[in-house]
């Protein structure tokens, strides 16, 4: 698990749905640390430090670049 880096944390379960059928539909590998966790307890999101989603440093720029399109996309108003 060396080769994988953290590239964005999550407060809650809810929150990662759209971007794991994302990076499955990209074939991207990747795997989110307390996931379980937060999704038993999600007031623990915090203490465990949030869902941490980890991509391999080959896929990193990719997943960023993923991450940007869907941020700009979802605009609150």
């Amino acid at each position: 698990m060396e080769e994988f880096q953290t590239i964005a944390i999550f407060n809650y379960a809810h929150e990662i749905v759209v971007i794991k059928h994302l990076l499955e539909q990209e074939e991207i590998q990747y795997f989110f640390e307390n996931e379980t966790l937060v999704s038993i307890d999600p007031f623990s999101s915090f203490a465990y430090g949030g869902i941490k989603l980890k991509v391999h440093f080959s896929d990193f720029e990719k997943v960023q670049t993923l991450l940007d399109h869907l941020n700009n996309n979802l605009k609150i108003v």
